[in-house]
């Protein structure tokens, strides 16, 4: 079974975790764990809620493919910091591509107009919608997808006032503060003076986050668990699609995966991002005949070029000025530039 969501977050490319459960972005861990607990329980095979075999094959298909991954990834304080620092970027490039984003849900397009306290009206609305989600299964992914559309729509309008949510009353800090005694006004001779609650964790960069993707992507590639190390690299992409190194590691692990259509993609990307990239280039070669031919061709073309006439001089031309190669031709100039 596949599941077809391609509204709000899932529409950019990133894997909307929240909108799965049914849970706002800036829910603590808390409240995601007793939601993810109550979807478990009513999507079980063994329900009695389901009422023919059908229903409990798609409710097991839902709880294993999309359910269970998503609380898998957001029960992790480490992944769950992460997937934080995304939707940051993802509520940021969304606002400064607001005029390309269409919103399909009468309830998206309600809370982006919303006057007054939008933290209310988003939570209202997700708890309507999310009260619906998991009711009547030929609906979730429709649900699901409005949900989604909420959060875009809720990150882009923090975004715009530079704000960021984040999860209630789940620190360290304010955990430590809410258990420590209030101190008294006039401190007892002697006593030691009350100490400090430490500072609450200040969330990864995205560099930090960046690098641990890129990190786990390596020791899943040195385990030869591919789909794990793609999963790890295309969650990397979702922080910085442009970085051309990315994509070029995507299209090796696809090439060891034995997908070679999906490391052309990703080999290609990363040449119209760097074409200087000799691993991209090496790697497309061996994917896309017609490219390896062009090459080939481009290759003894220069080196005729480079050949003088036998029984003929080389021509004396004038010195190419200093760090300037005399053509503007070679396999760069052939797939760098624009076509006349």
């Amino acid at each position: 079974m596949s599941f077809n969501l391609e509204s709000g977050l899932f529409g950019l490319g990133c894997s909307d975790y929240h909108a799965v459960l049914g849970v706002p972005v800036d829910a603590d861990p808390k409240d995601i764990r007793k939601k993810y607990l109550r979807l478990a329980q009513r999507l079980h095979p063994d329900s009695s809620g389901h009422e023919s075999e059908e229903d409990r094959k798609r409710a097991a298909e839902f709880l294993s493919k999309l359910v269970n991954p998503a609380y898998e990834e957001l029960s992790k304080e480490k992944k769950f910091n992460e997937h934080l620092v995304v939707l940051k970027l993802k509520g940021q490039q969304a606002l400064n591509q607001q005029e390309t984003i269409l919103l399909q849900s009468d309830a998206a397009r309600s809370l982006a107009s919303a006057y007054g306290e939008l933290d209310s009206a988003y939570r209202q609305a997700i708890k309507r919608l999310a009260d619906e989600q998991y009711a009547h299964l030929d609906k979730t992914e429709e649900i699901t997808g409005q949900i989604s559309e909420l959060n875009l729509v809720y990150l882009m309008r923090k975004a715009g006032k530079g704000e960021f949510p984040t999860p209630a009353a789940t620190s360290p800090a304010k955990s430590a503060a809410a258990s420590t005694p209030a101190a008294s006004a006039t401190p007892t001779t002697g006593a030691r003076p009350t100490s400090t609650p430490p500072a609450a964790k200040a969330p990864p960069s995205r560099e930090s986050v960046l690098a641990s993707y890129l990190r786990r992507a390596e020791e899943f590639e040195t385990k030869q668990d591919y789909p794990s190390a793609v999963k790890e690299l295309r969650d990397a992409l979702q922080i910085a699609p442009k970085n051309g190194s990315i994509h070029s590691r995507l299209g090796a692990v696809y090439l060891r995966a034995n997908q070679p259509t999906m490391a052309k993609i990703h080999f290609r990307k990363a040449l119209e991002l760097n074409p200087k990239d000799a691993a991209a280039e090496e790697g497309l070669r061996r994917v896309d005949p017609a490219f390896a031919a062009a090459n080939a061709q481009a290759a003894k073309a220069d080196a005729k070029a480079a050949k003088p006439t036998p029984g003929k001089p080389a021509p004396k031309g004038k010195p190419a000025p200093k760090g300037k190669p005399e053509s503007g031709g070679g396999l760069f100039g052939l797939f760098g530039g624009k076509k006349k």
